[in-house]
């Protein structure tokens, strides 16, 4: 079940929840139960801001893994 909305699937409201609780206070590095004392409209508000940065973190590896690969297809036409 967890895995299912993980993965962006629907899920039950405590389900999801809990799993919001736990992406953020792994994100801020902070207690579940500071969290827990947030309203719940800044929580929304650090949760996209935290999905954009890893979103951004994505792209970087991306890019990074395209020009390695680019460079090994460099090398091998010589």
């Amino acid at each position: 079940m967890i895995e299912r909305v993980v993965k962006g699937k629907s899920g039950d409201l405590k389900t999801t929840s809990l799993i919001m609780v736990y992406m953020l206070s792994k994100a801020l590095a902070i207690s579940p139960l500071e969290v827990y004392k947030m309203p719940s409209s800044l929580v929304m508000d650090l949760l996209s801001v935290h999905g954009v940065i890893e979103k951004i973190k994505a792209d970087e590896i991306d890019t990074a893994k395209n020009k390695m690969s680019g460079m090994k297809n460099v090398g091998n036409f010589r």
